[in-house]
């Protein structure tokens, strides 16, 4: 679909160039509606952005969001498919909830609850509020920004059992609404689902699974939406559209130093080079940041420069910067800005963030038409062309009061769209949808930090007025810094618009410190960014390594705990690496098997949308290998976090407290790689109910998971054999590059999570990304054993035994140790104390076979003798050297005292 298509100004019917066709003639994408006449290429263009997953994005030419839109046509859209959902639930309508989607479409929902009318709204966020709890939560793979969070005020919004109403602006897979539907029916099961969106874009097959979950679900789903068709994408587009991305933004950038230089001439002042980008960002004062700004836009857009305002080029750097800085006290305006000042009705919510009820509506609705004349008052008498621009998830508020000021007759012209966290490529094409961008720094402290935020298709506009609406907490200076001063140069007049943030009543809880979001490769680690998010702090800078023998000796003596340092990082010798090599190859199907089997476990015993939290580092294998086994059979994008656990210390309670403030903590599924004598486990149970009791509200589920239960101390399990796991055979080099955690009071304070290192000098002999993909090469051939092995457990007793911990004990005692920490029993554990410890002997099963292979090679090059054993219930069992000094001598426990 590209060329033309018929189009409608004031009466006249003309034709318009699609917004979709420079896309099209370029990739070769196609849309292909199955409505009457051409609807699709009405409602949508198409442009290109930087995303991994999908490089097209589908511009909606209704929503409001990037495409400047009249605020009616905009309302009437969502309005108009609300009536159809009140047409098809009839009675039931009265119990039916809403549930728009953040950042897109939660003024979309808000409409659609408006034309439904009896319904109260909510809509996911992803802005999180300290000591809100979860309602739920899920993940958009293939979105620029995943997490979407549910935090209604009212704990019984989404509890009931009628109709859920479920709202996007397009459905392109329906793996966002199978997330959604899978999370909240596990919580809140009910029997009538319907979804609603401006386009339905799903392929057969993607239609056809969201009716075989409805099936599996036993709940009806129906699906409301103005047009439906497909995309057809040929193949290689994602690599040839990140090609074209690249391309266009290298000349953009290439285009703004030559047009940065111009405006340093203009402003008659030096811009030093590669500045523009900060001046986009920022939007530099005065005429030098006027025009920098603009090359920064013209760069962007690939147009020329727009010319200095007038009233600013003349001015002098202390003019121009008080215009940007200093605020008329008389009149309100900052820098060129005027406030507009609006009576907005106590006690009505901003947005649907925390839940908006039919009583909220009526009460806004009464206002609107007050505060449409307030607004029309503002702008004069000739305001021109008037664009009302939202702010991000904030969309429905600017929305009903551009409603209200188009109803008023005031401006000649109104259009409304949003600024967004979305970064797409802009190309001042008119077959391409977003013809400009201006790009800025976020104003309202997100928790996940500034980033860059964008509006689309407002530079070069020939907007006579924008009026910029914000919440009260983006009412920053970094708002007039950044988004402001980026808007100034393109319009004639700038005003602003505060509505106060609805923030639920905080009475009753405890203001948390705020924590940094999650570490992430590949600035840390070398996993993917979306396999792990490590909740540690980066230590990579400090010095934490001690030789193996000093840190026992410290460790033994009680004058340190192991913790507080790191071991030199083993380095394996080339037969060593033969040796883990042919283990992988030998077992890859059997771990894929076991990953298979804990994980389907999981799925069906503890959460259809678990939250995995490998406890690092030897988890965080088996958490990647559990979220690839989930995408790989469900189509499911789980998040995995990385957290530290300490023996003796505890859990990372900051880490808790950000897991609790991001996700429903009924969710959270702790992994590790195998058990034991099970001492983490009795750790993570004890730091558990330490931190409920402290902090209160809902818990976590004490019950580990593993891959492995050798020692019968998990229920939930992958499996109970002692075998070899790879990932146990190396250090960092098989875990993302990332060392033990740190937990040291001169390194971590209170608010701070556990430290880590990144050896990211370790980078050639890093192995990790390679072990997940060999084992996850197997899940095909071993899909129908981990069906077949997992209805077998489901249906079995599961309860631990403690099997292990009593052998430990009786080893403790028989070998006269006297101490089980110093016992590590299994593989995994053997190879441990040979890397890390200094050991004394290894206890191994008799005639085990190749499974000890690596642990024989590694006690013959530190001259550790291996004695054979009956009646172990365990492959094998290390023994840290007993006593240890780094005098002892022996090492066949004999000439050391023990006593």
């Amino acid at each position: 679909m590209s060329g033309t298509r018929a189009g409608t100004t004031k009466g006249k019917t003309i034709d318009t160039v699609w917004s979709g066709t420079w896309v099209a003639e370029r990739l070769g994408v196609r849309l292909a509606g199955s409505g009457p006449g051409d609807e699709l290429s009405g409602l949508l263009g198409l442009a290109l952005r930087r995303n991994p997953k999908r490089a097209h994005l589908l511009v909606s030419q209704v929503l409001g969001k990037h495409v400047p839109q009249s605020p009616a046509v905009v309302r009437d859209a969502g309005y108009g498919l609300g009536e159809r959902v009140r047409e098809l639930l009839g009675a039931d309508a009265e119990s039916a909830v809403v549930l728009g989607y953040a950042e897109t479409a939660t003024g979309l929902g808000h409409c659609v609850a408006d034309g439904l009318g009896v319904a109260p709204y909510l809509h996911s966020t992803r802005r999180p509020v300290p000591g809100l709890t979860p309602a739920g939560g899920f993940e958009e793979s293939h979105s620029h920004a995943t997490s979407h969070l549910l935090l209604p005020e009212d704990p019984k919004l989404l509890a009931g059992t009628g109709p859920l109403v479920l709202v996007d602006d397009e459905f392109s897979t329906g793996n966002t609404v199978l997330n959604t539907i899978r999370d909240l029916h596990a919580r809140y099961p009910r029997g009538h689902y319907v979804v609603v969106a401006l386009v339905d874009m799903r392929s057969p097959a993607d239609r056809g699974r969201l009716a075989a979950f409805a099936a599996e679900l036993g709940a009806r789903v129906d699906l409301i939406a103005l047009a439906s068709g497909t995309v057809q994408l040929p193949e290689g587009v994602l690599e040839r559209g990140q090609a074209l991305v690249a391309e266009y933004e290298a000349k953009a950038a290439r285009a703004a130093e030559a047009a940065q230089a111009a405006a340093a001439a203009n402003a008659g002042q030096a811009v030093s080079a590669g500045a523009a980008g900060a001046a986009g960002a920022a939007g530099a004062a005065g005429a030098a940041g006027a025009a920098a700004a603009n090359a920064a836009d013209a760069a962007n857009a690939g147009q020329a420069v727009a010319p200095v305002p007038a009233e600013l080029a003349g001015a002098g750097p202390a003019e121009a910067a008080g215009s940007a800085a200093g605020v008329d006290e008389a009149t309100g305006s900052a820098g060129g800005v005027e406030r507009v000042v609006l009576d907005w009705p106590a006690g009505v919510p901003d947005g649907g963030r925390h839940g908006f009820t039919p009583a909220h509506r009526i009460r806004l609705d009464e206002a609107l038409p007050r505060l449409g004349g307030q607004l029309a008052a503002a702008l004069g008498a000739r305001p021109g062309r008037v664009l009302v621009l939202g702010n991000e998830e904030l969309m429905y508020a600017p929305l009903r009061l551009a409603t209200a000021l188009e109803e008023t007759g005031a401006a000649a012209e109104v259009r409304f769209s949003t600024t967004t966290r979305s970064p797409v490529l802009a190309v001042d094409d008119p077959g391409y949808a977003i013809r400009t961008r201006l790009e800025f720094p976020a104003h309202d402290a997100p928790a996940d930090g500034p980033g860059p935020r964008f509006a689309y298709n407002v530079a070069g506009a020939g907007f006579d007025t924008v009026v910029a609406v914000v919440d009260s907490a983006g009412d920053t200076p970094e708002l007039h810094a950044g988004l402001l001063a980026q808007l100034r140069p393109h319009t004639g007049r700038l005003l602003l618009a505060v509505i106060p943030s609805y923030v639920p009543d905080a009475s009753d809880r405890q203001e948390p410190t705020m924590l940094p979001e999650p570490l992430r490769g590949p600035a840390f680690s070398s996993y993917a960014p979306e396999d792990v998010g490590w909740l540690l702090q980066d230590l990579s800078e400090v010095r934490l390594e001690a030789p193996t023998e000093e840190r026992e000796e410290a460790i033994q003596a009680g004058g340190a705990h192991y913790a507080e340092s790191l071991p030199v990082e083993y380095q394996p010798s080339a037969q060593y690496q033969q040796l883990y090599q042919a283990a992988l190859a030998a077992s890859a199907s059997r771990i894929a098997r076991a990953v298979g089997t804990v994980t389907e476990t999981v799925l069906a015993e503890r959460s259809p949308s678990p939250v995995l939290v490998s406890l690092a580092r030897a988890g965080t294998p088996v958490g990647v290998l559990m979220r690839r086994w989930a995408q790989y059979r469900h189509g499911l994008d789980l998040p995995h976090y990385a957290v530290s656990i300490v023996r003796g210390r505890g859990i990372d309670a900051n880490a808790l407290r950000w897991l609790a403030a991001h996700h429903d903590p009924a969710d959270v599924v702790f992994v590790d790689g195998w058990t034991g004598k099970g001492a983490i486990t009795r750790e993570l149970r004890e730091a558990l109910a330490a931190h409920e009791e402290r902090e209160g509200g809902p818990g976590f589920d004490p019950e580990i998971v593993v891959l492995a239960d050798p020692g019968g101390c998990v229920a939930t399990y992958g499996t109970r054999e002692d075998f070899l796991i790879p990932s146990a055979c190396l250090n960092s080099t098989v875990s993302g590059l990332i060392s033990r955690t740190v937990l040291r009071s001169d390194l971590v304070g209170p608010a701070d999570f556990h430290g880590a290192k990144f050896y990211r000098e370790l980078a050639g002999a890093d192995v990790s990304t390679a072990f997940v993909d060999t084992v996850a090469a197997c899940f095909g051939e071993v899909s129908d054993a981990v069906d077949a092995e997992v209805k077998d457990l489901l249906a079995a007793d599961r309860t631990p035994t403690w099997e292990g911990w009593a052998a430990v004990e009786r080893i403790s005692e028989e070998y006269g140790i006297h101490d089980v920490n110093l016992v590590k029993p299994g593989v995994g554990e053997t190879t441990r104390v040979l890397l890390r410890r200094v050991p004394w002997k290894i206890l191994a099963q008799r005639g085990a076979g190749p499974d000890l292979d690596h642990v024989r090679l590694l006690a013959e090059q530190r001259g550790v003798p291996v004695e054979e054993v009956d009646g172990l219930p365990y492959t094998c069992v290390g023994l840290i050297h007993p006593r240890f000094t780094r005098g002892a001598t022996g090492a066949d426990g004999k000439a050391v005292a023990t006593s």
